[in-house]
């Protein structure tokens, strides 16, 4: 990301607020269905939003900005690509300047926009989200407002091979504010997952794989009290078993074969690349190392 120029409040201490972001994802995404133009915010801001009443068990585990810390960095939204082409004109509105495309964002089929006094830019996403794994969002925005559904929003956490502690974080957030079943109502939607991994032998892996990990680190975490562990825990084992339940597709079935012999994840960039499955090796690697 180039360089730019940065204005913030003297009051701000050098850092934009966490409300900041929240109100201007929520502003954007307003000001989009009045003309009809359709963006749901996504990210670790969707995630605020959508367990606001859960703050306390963010805080708990340290997901929440300290005093003299930035919580967020940047916005991101998904859109449909039948709109792109009125995206600059609708950024334009609150200042945004649009960066050139890269060969980065053709790949991923996104735009940046930079904030006009360069507090933080917004990645905007186009029918679907292609990192690790492909998560389609075609028919699915319309589910939810502001922000793409509990459901979508654990499984782009999940669908990270190079999974951090934020991600872990984030995931347990979403994991204990939001009951899970079958339908997308402030609900973590168990046959819409188990359907989607069904058909994608990587996909499934990784996400099984991170599922397992919370499991665990939940079981041995000294953070989390008794009754935050059981209902982690209970949702996840449920959410596992429909998944195992679901019948497989005979493209998953052919790829089981190889496993993990042969990638099954496509590479990003990112600045906390830390291999693959990141926290859990690490953690197998530090006790590895105890034992030692």
């Amino acid at each position: 990301m180039e360089e730019r120029r940065i204005e913030l409040p003297e009051d701000w201490g050098g850092m934009v607020p966490t409300r900041i972001f929240i109100d201007e994802a929520k502003r954007i995404a307003e000001e989009g269905e009045k003309r009809r133009i359709v963006l749901r915010i996504m990210g670790g801001v969707a995630i605020r939003i959508h367990s606001l009443e859960f703050e306390s068990f963010a805080r708990k585990l340290g997901r929440l900005a300290e005093q003299g810390e930035q919580e967020f960095t940047d916005l991101d939204f998904m859109a449909y690509r039948s709109q792109r082409k009125q995206m600059q004109e609708f950024f334009k509105i609150f200042g945004y300047s649009k960066r050139p495309a890269t060969l980065s964002t053709a790949a991923t089929e996104r735009q940046i926009y930079f904030h006009p006094k360069g507090w933080f830019h917004i990645d905007v996403f186009f029918d679907v989200l292609k990192m690790n794994h492909d998560i389609n969002f075609v028919g699915r925005l319309e589910l939810d407002y502001p922000t793409i559904t509990p459901t979508d929003l654990l499984l782009e956490k999940l669908q990270i091979v190079q999974f951090t502690e934020k991600d872990l974080k984030d995931s347990l957030v979403l994991l204990r504010a939001h009951k899970v079943g079958g339908e997308e109502k402030e609900t973590i939607n168990m046959k819409h997952t188990a359907e989607m991994l069904s058909k994608d032998w990587g996909f499934w892996y990784t996400v099984t794989t991170n599922l397992n990990g919370i499991k665990n680190f939940t079981a041995q975490s000294g953070v989390l009290n008794d009754e935050d562990k059981a209902n982690v825990t209970i949702k996840i084992d449920r959410v596992l078993e429909f998944i195992e339940k679901e019948p497989k597709s005979f493209g998953w079935k052919r790829r089981a074969i190889i496993g993990n012999k042969m990638k099954w994840y496509r590479p990003v960039e990112t600045t906390e690349t830390i291999g693959e499955f990141g926290i859990w090796r690490l953690r197998e690697t530090h006790f590895e190392r105890e034992k030692s």
